[in-house]
């Protein structure tokens, strides 16, 4: 399991338990006043509360490096779909076919946190690393919903993947998205039950944004794992002593 948490923070501890708990069946594993760890299968959530002050910096364009958005596996999209519009939750994407065989949808929690379900084994278009898609698929249609993977837009795929091969990752496979003008590129970096979307666009312009730690969403993601050498050191926050990929994506490490 090379991610282990994925830290997001929230303005109201109660509301975001009931909403992962309601929408996405994750299990709360402790849940105090100001935090919360919630089971997701194949990683933990946990949620830090912050004031409500402080606005993100965050936008759902794929074209700001960095996090992008959290995926989960289910069974029972279109189900869920309809539970989360009775909800009034508010959607980016309204559910789809997409490029390799499988349903998607997106939509935010109540943060403003980009979240995807997933439906489906993908067929992947380009495969590296066979045994690793073999285990992906092996891990079979989940029973309750299953964290899958967290997204990033990369300026450089090589440098990426040389970047989370120091944390045990290896490419995996990839898919192409050949009605994009934009040259957009997805592939898949593998370790473990989960993996890193990596989105490149090789015909944009991207933006960077730096870190946040007091504003609602995404915080950082821990991992199993050895600190790379070039991560950049950028302070404590949550306990842990953060670092970020030269494209922003905040991250702990277990083994510094």
């Amino acid at each position: 399991m090379a991610i282990q948490s994925v830290f997001i923070n929230v303005t109201d501890i109660t509301r975001s338990v009931d909403f992962y708990t309601t929408y996405l069946d994750l299990v709360p594993v402790e849940v105090t006043a100001n935090t919360a760890i919630l089971d997701g299968v194949t990683a933990t959530l946990r949620l830090i509360r912050v004031a409500a002050g402080s606005a993100s910096t965050w936008c759902p364009d794929d074209l700001q490096t960095g996090f992008r958005h959290l995926g989960f596996k289910v069974a029972d999209l279109d189900d869920r779909v309809t539970r989360l519009h009775a909800g009034g939750v508010p959607f980016h994407l309204e559910p789809i076919n997409a490029e390799g065989g499988v349903r998607i949808t997106f939509f935010f929690d109540p943060d403003g946190t980009l979240l995807e379900l997933v439906e489906g084994a993908l067929q992947y278009q380009e495969t590296y690393d066979r045994d690793a898609v073999e285990r992906d698929w092996g891990l079979a249609t989940p029973v309750r919903p299953r964290f899958d993977h967290i997204a990033e837009t990369v300026t450089d795929l090589r440098a990426t993947t040389d970047y989370f091969s120091q944390l045990g990752y290896r490419l995996m496979a990839g898919i192409h998205q050949p009605g994009d003008p934009r040259g957009f590129e997805i592939n898949f970096l593998r370790d473990g039950d989960s993996s890193l979307e990596i989105f490149s666009f090789d015909r944009a312009e991207k933006s960077h944004r730096e870190p946040q730690f007091s504003a609602p969403g995404f915080a950082a993601v821990e991992f199993d794992g050895t600190v790379p050498v070039s991560a950049i050191p950028i302070g404590e926050a949550y306990g842990l002593e953060l670092f970020a990929d030269a494209d922003g994506l905040v991250h702990a490490a277990t083994k510094l």
